[in-house]
């Protein structure tokens, strides 16, 4: 134990233990970004940056923060981590990318944790992309306070949970976090903003790139409470994160702390501080780390004991390392490992066509659905723009559900697709099943840097830890002169994102089951809705019409439906087609079928991805030629890849190429009815191409 001597200690608001802590733990976190350094031609091998100068307010935190809490580190973080109890041998295995690596097993950068331990706090996938982590984690925040609301929260004598969201000053002009702080001012969620000001982006300064720090940035929101501390001093920063925790788990409201520091680092291992900067004297002399020395001193720490603890930090610290260095790499084998999350549902189940049952339109197919889930399942809610009680969905495909399940179960968003898609994240984190809905396809763009950089690589590079269970609606295609902002179809982007699963039913019956199988799916699944076949309006659409299936039909995600199939004969004498489609695809092909009896084998995919190969192939070889029909247009999309993976896989089967029907390539749909009409596919184009290949 440590020799104290407290006839010297000084005035001081801290505990002597905690400080005696908070030194042991800042010379470790120093001494590591001294060993990279001193060995960076062995260390820079994958990219790092270290806390060195931001040791003292990360500190404060993370000794601070209970198995309760959520929290998303930032890249420079590691004295956070340190903090919670990570060791240097754990962070070295993260630097050197090995198997052991608690974060990702060797898939992502040193500092991009993800972690799930029962006596540490939690800690989703973190990625790169800055600002990003701000959304996630107040989806967090926004479970717990629904939790919380519904009598779903586990009672922790009141030591309720609390999200913080730690982030660097330069990562706040990022549209994407002021989603998120306006969030957590207009619901008052549970949530800490750590903002730790170095004064730098990586080459440009302050005064280059804000108008405004984010102590006065943030003032702006309504609701936020706001304290702009000294980052670099250990007694304030303790003192000041000790008060606010306690504020949040008894207020239940949001807090920013704009924490002043110095950047003492390189901003990477391979930006080094030397090619830019001009001001490392005076960030050197506000170093956290003397400070905290005289702070020991003041409050009665023996020079000798400090002495001993550098001597004794280093040492662990240089055998760590050379443990960690050697430490086994990761099995290449593994590297698809996690790709996905298992499902539970593997095949049909469930009566798909009840007895004494009318047809019902596409979107109350789904309506039902969901309703069905909401009953069953108090975890599940349903967000997005216009989906409250007030409207239910600008195609009234959430009518009924907000007076139903009330204001905290359905409930309107901000204008926010970013948030609405990135905050599932953290809403699956905590146990949460969201549904949530972009208004229409052509919205999703501001959505795909969560969908992308959060959602679709949380599984795979945490290492299985932290799958994102989240249902993502979203209406789509062209339907009625919606024009050029209304009617895009996406499906050649979405389905390029690896880690989501992306389904288009054509039938009501369809739209529920793999509403039913997404829900229970523990990965992200986008399901795209075609909103000309919600209704069946359209002529040529009343097969989108269905007998409501029962509550427990599902259908499995990845796999095909034959919509019909060709005569044998028809077959025998190569006089058959398979069209391969989805959506409004299906209807268009039907019709343009009856032109060719018996010809035709229509499959409709039902998914896009992962995709239904089995049923592609078969149908290729069965038939040997193959027509693809799609909305979108033909151009570098996802149909002219299909087209190519057919060529490829099966080009001893075809005895003809792939023909594709798609849209005009054009950069918009056009407003006018018959510009529309021009555009886009139909059963009359369908069918003269059926004839050309048929003739072949």
């Amino acid at each position: 134990m440590p020799n104290t001597k407290t006839a010297n200690k000084k005035s001081s608001n801290i505990d002597q233990s905690v400080v005696l802590k908070g030194f042991r733990l800042m010379s470790t976190a120093k001494t590591l970004a001294e060993k990279y350094e001193a060995n960076k031609e062995v260390t820079s091998k994958y990219v790092h940056a270290t806390s060195r100068g931001h040791e003292a307010i990360q500190l404060a935190l993370g000794m601070q923060l209970k198995p309760q809490d959520f929290v998303a580190p930032y890249y420079r973080d590691d004295s956070i981590l340190l903090g919670m109890g990570m060791t240097p041998y754990e962070l070295m295995l993260d630097l050197f990318s090995k198997k052991d690596d608690p974060f990702s097993g060797g898939r992502t950068y040193y500092s991009h944790p993800s972690l799930k331990r029962p006596d540490m706090p939690k800690i989703p996938h973190q990625s790169s992309a800055t600002g990003m982590q701000a959304i996630p984690i107040t989806g967090v925040a926004m479970g717990m306070q629904y939790k919380e609301i519904e009598n779903l929260a586990e009672d922790l004598n009141g030591e309720n949970p609390v999200a913080v969201c730690s982030i660097g000053d330069a990562a706040c002009t990022e549209g994407e976090f002021s989603e998120a702080l306006q969030m957590a001012a207009l619901k008052q969620l549970p949530i800490l903003y750590l903002v730790q000001d170095n004064e730098w982006d990586i080459s440009a300064s302050a005064e280059e790139i804000r108008a405004q720090d984010m102590a006065f940035y943030a003032r702006g929101f309504k609701g936020i409470e706001v304290f702009s501390i000294d980052g670099s001093d250990f007694e304030e920063s303790y003192n000041t994160i000790k008060k606010v925790l306690k504020m949040i788990r008894e207020e239940r409201r949001p807090f920013l702390i704009h924490a002043k520091v110095p950047l003492l680092g390189h901003h990477t291992s391979g930006v080094r501080k030397e090619f830019y900067r001009d001001d490392l004297d005076e960030h050197a002399l506000r170093d956290p780390y003397p400070k905290i020395k005289e702070l020991a001193r003041s409050v009665g720490i023996d020079e000798a004991d400090i002495v001993n603890i550098e001597t004794e930090i280093k040492q662990q610290v240089d055998e760590e390392y050379e443990k960690a260095k050697s430490a086994e790499d990761p099995d290449p084998a593994s590297i698809t490992d996690n790709y996905f999350a298992p499902t539970p549902i593997t095949e049909e189940k469930g009566e798909r066509e009840p007895k004494g049952k009318q047809k019902t339109v596409m979107v109350d197919c789904a309506l039902f659905a969901v309703r069905e889930l909401m009953e069953k399942h108090p975890e599940a809610l349903l967000y997005g723009q216009d989906v409250g009680a007030r409207l239910g969905g600008v195609f009234r495909e959430a009518a009924t559900l907000g007076k139903k399940f009330g204001d905290n179960r359905v409930f309107n968003t901000p204008i926010m697709e970013a948030f609405i898609i990135g905050s599932t994240v953290g809403m699956s984190a905590v146990g949460l099943k969201p549904i949530v809905e972009v208004q229409f396809a052509d919205y999703i763009w501001p959505g795909l840097n969560q969908l992308f950089t959060e959602l679709s690589r949380s599984n795979y590079l945490s290492n299985g830890k932290w799958p994102v269970s989240s249902v993502l609606r979203v209406p789509i295609g062209a339907y009625g002169s919606g024009g050029p902002y209304h009617s895009s179809s996406v499906e050649s982007v979405v389905t390029n994102i690896r880690g989501i699963k992306v389904v288009y039913p054509s039938t009501g019956a369809d739209l529920k089951g793999l509403m039913k199988a997404a829900y229970y799916d523990p990965n992200p699944v986008l399901i795209l809705e075609h909103k000309g076949l919600y209704w069946s309006k359209i002529k040529g659409t009343e097969g989108a019409m269905s007998v409501e299936p029962d509550e427990d039909y599902v259908v499995p995600i990845g796999k095909a439906r034959t919509v019909q199939t060709a005569d044998q004969n028809k077959i025998d004498n190569g006089e058959s087609v398979a069209v391969i489609t989805y959506g409004m695809g299906v209807y268009w092909a039907k019709t343009a079928a009856k032109n060719y009896p018996g010809a035709v084998e229509i499959i409709d995919l039902r998914t896009l991805s992962p995709i239904d190969t089995d049923a592609i192939y078969a149908a290729t070889k069965k038939h040997n030629k193959v027509m693809l029909v799609t909305e979108e247009s033909i151009e570098a999309s996802f149909t002219l890849g299909l087209a190519g993976r057919i060529q490829r896989d099966c080009f001893e089967s075809l005895d003809a190429p792939v023909a594709i029907v798609g849209a005009v390539d054009t950069p918009a749909i056009p407003l006018h009815s018959d510009l529309e009409f021009a555009l886009l596919p139909n059963a009359d184009k369908v069918s003269d191409a059926l004839k050309e290949l048929i003739e072949y």
